[in-house]
């Protein structure tokens, strides 16, 4: 006992932390796969790899992200259980680009002071993130950094492991003349350039988060603090359905930037602006922080939060694979030679409105 005392003189209340294991244990239940083995409480997530026998060559890819400043968000209005969808958003899509099915995740939570409640509030939202997204949450970490932290603050990340067959593999390598461009909606401004994002409305524009936007709908807080949407499994259904050559998960760095990842040098990538018109939030961003159309693209998504470049003649089939998944997609552009050898993304003309 007199060790606890001591450490709890020091701001680490161990007490607390065994509280928000037992408040966490029923979400983590829930997202388990039939490969999960054990439960919370071991030094290590254990989880059977014997399924990976039916590949012929399985390649493991691996991710890790955090949420980035949109945390600052969730505190200020302390509502902590939808920060998980961002962070589980963040890493599996990142796999899903090359055809890997995610198979577990950990996570790891960094505070100031333990608060039982809020730490369950977010493991609740990672577990379900994971639910949707079909992978196990097979572990975690929660430390108690008082000093370095506020009492209230808080950072999250996560690592996540998926498999792909080695034939599978999408990429630049598929990538060819006349692929089509599939944009899926994002559902708001994901879990990137929040920096920029708190500096307009919060520095610049002085404005609270319970301010109500009539171009929202709602509260500038509950706009912000809409999850990120996960495309994991609609993603697995292009890449194992249809003539889908490779997929970028737009996030920090914008459309552009993220396509050009996954374009081969000697081919270019050319969307239409025209083709889709960008959440209130994009716009409204942009006319009260002053900021200049190229700056916008090169930070947030602008309403595109996953991109598909496929074949022409499984255009229709992915897009109406993505409907039944419940995501907005539409053609957006077309892959055609780079006679400058840079493999280049252009965005052209202009959005509806804008």
């Amino acid at each position: 006992m007199a060790e606890d005392n001591a450490y709890a003189r020091a701001g680490v209340d161990i007490h607390a932390a065994d509280k928000a294991v037992d408040l966490m244990k029923t979400w983590v239940e829930k997202a388990r796969r039939p490969e999960m083995v054990g439960g919370l409480g071991g030094f290590a997530g254990l989880f059977d790899a014997s399924a990976l026998t039916s590949y012929k060559r399985p390649l493991l890819a691996t991710s890790t992200d955090g949420v980035g400043t949109k945390v600052a968000v969730a505190q200020m209005m302390d509502k902590h259980d939808t920060i998980g969808f961002d962070l589980v958003g963040m890493v599996v899509d990142d796999l899903v680009v090359c055809g890997a099915e995610p198979l577990f995740m950990t996570d790891y939570i960094a505070t100031g002071r333990v608060v039982p409640e809020r730490i369950a509030a977010i493991v609740k939202g990672i577990a379900e993130a994971c639910v949707e997204a079909g992978c196990a949450l097979v572990g975690g970490e929660t430390a108690e950094h008082p000093g370095l932290l506020a009492p209230d603050e808080y950072d999250v990340a996560g690592a996540t492991t998926g498999v792909v067959e080695a034939d599978a593999l999408l990429g630049p390598g598929r990538v060819r003349p006349g692929d089509v461009v599939i944009a899926m909606a994002a559902s708001g401004l994901h879990s990137n350039g929040y920096s920029l994002v708190r500096h307009v409305f919060f520095t610049e524009a002085g404005w609270s988060v319970d301010r109500h936007v009539d171009a929202f709908g709602r509260t500038l807080g509950e706009e912000l603090l809409e999850p990120t949407r996960i495309y994991t499994k609609a993603g697995l259904a292009l890449a194992r359905e249809t003539k889908t050559h490779a997929m970028a998960h737009i996030t920090g760095g914008g459309l552009a930037n993220n396509l050009a990842r996954v374009m081969p040098v000697e081919l270019r990538a050319t969307l239409d602006r025209a083709s889709w018109e960008p959440a209130p939030v994009f716009d409204v961003v942009r006319k009260v922080g002053h900021v200049s159309q190229p700056d916008l693209e090169a930070t947030l998504n602008c309403g595109v939060g996953m991109v598909a470049l496929t074949a022409p003649d499984s255009v229709d089939a992915a897009l109406a694979r993505l409907g039944e998944f419940g995501i907005e997609a539409w053609v957006a552009g077309e892959v055609d030679v780079d006679p400058d050898q840079k493999g280049t993304v252009e965005l052209v003309g202009q959005h509806p409105g804008w």
